[in-house]
C-alpha cells in the first residue's frame, strides 16, 4: 500500500485515496537544461504575441515524458501525444483563460501529460487523478523530470470532492466499458466551473453528448476538432501509429455558472 500523504486542499478526502505527491518545485537551472536557447521560466514569461512559440516549446518538453506503462484495455489507457496535449491546454489557457492562476484537475490523468501541461501553462495548483497505480508512479516521475509540481492521486474519480476552476480530461470513450465517459463528465461538472473533454469526433457522439450533458448540469460552449496520434500499444494494433479524429468539448457547469 502506498503512503498516505497530505493533500493541499482540505475539501479532497484524504481517506479516499492512496495519494502520492511530487513535492519538488520548479528549478530554473534544471528545467533550462532542456532547451539550449534558455530556461523554460523565461519562455513562460514572454508576451502573448509569442504564445505560438510558447506552445511549440511546451510540446517539445511534453515529448520527453514517459507514456503509460502496461496500458489496460479495460480502462482504455491511451496516452495523448505531446502536440495534442499542448494544443488542448493552450486553447484552455489562451482562448478562454481557464488555466493561468487557476486550480486545475486532470481526471484519468494517466502518465500526467495534461496535468503537467497545465502546470507549465501557469496553473496555480494542479492535481492529477488516476486509478492505475503504475501510471501514477510514472506521472510523478514525469513531473519531476520537467521540474514542475503536480499533486498526483492514485484512486477512483468517484471519490474526488472539492472545487476546481477547470477540469481537463481524456477519459475512456466508453468503447469497452459502456458509460465510463459519462461517469467522468458527471464528476467533472460536480467539481469544476469548466470542463475540457476529449472524445471521439462523430455526428452520433456529438448528438449523444449534446442531449446528455444538459441532463448532467452542463452546457456545451465550444467544440474544437483535433487530431490525436496514438502509438501501437495493444496486440490488436497493426499499425505503428494511428491518427484519430477527436473533438475537444468546452463544457460549462451550470452549478458554478456566473
Amino acid at each position: 500500500m502506498s503512503e498516505n500523504l497530505p493533500l493541499r486542499d482540505k475539501n479532497i478526502s484524504k481517506t479516499s485515496f492512496n495519494s502520492q505527491r511530487n513535492s519538488r518545485r520548479p528549478r530554473k537551472n534544471e528545467v533550462g537544461r532542456i532547451f539550449e536557447s534558455g530556461a523554460l521560466i523565461n519562455i513562460l514569461r514572454v508576451k502573448d504575441d509569442r504564445k505560438l512559440l510558447r506552445r511549440k516549446h511546451i510540446a517539445i518538453l511534453l515529448s520527453q515524458l514517459e507514456p503509460i506503462p502496461n496500458p489496460k484495455l479495460r480502462w482504455e489507457s491511451y496516452t495523448l501525444d505531446s502536440e495534442s496535449a499542448a494544443t488542448i491546454v493552450y486553447i484552455a489557457a489562451y482562448e478562454h483563460d481557464d488555466i493561468r492562476g487557476k486550480k486545475v484537475i486532470d481526471l484519468g490523468c494517466g502518465s500526467g501529460i495534461l496535468a503537467i501541461a497545465a502546470s507549465l501553462f501557469g496553473a496555480e495548483w494542479t492535481v492529477g487523478v488516476d486509478i492505475d497505480r503504475e501510471a501514477i508512479k510514472v506521472a510523478i516521475k514525469n513531473a519531476s523530470k520537467v521540474g514542475v509540481q503536480v499533486d498526483f492521486i492514485n484512486g477512483d474519480i468517484g471519490c474526488v470532492s472539492g472545487h476546481f476552476e477547470t477540469t481537463l480530461m481524456n477519459p475512456p470513450f466508453g468503447s469497452w466499458h459502456k458509460g465510463a465517459d459519462i461517469n467522468f463528465i458527471k464528476k467533472a461538472l460536480e467539481i469544476s466551473n469548466v470542463v475540457y473533454l476529449v472524445h471521439k469526433r462523430s455526428p452520433s457522439v456529438k448528438d449523444f453528448l449534446s442531449s446528455t450533458i444538459p441532463k448532467l448540469g452542463g452546457v456545451i460552449d465550444r467544440i474544437y476538432n483535433i487530431d490525436i496520434v496514438i502509438k501501437r500499444i495493444f496486440k490488436f494494433h497493426r499499425k505503428k501509429y494511428y491518427n484519430v479524429k477527436a473533438a475537444l468539448y468546452r463544457i460549462i457547469s451550470e452549478t458554478y455558472k456566473d
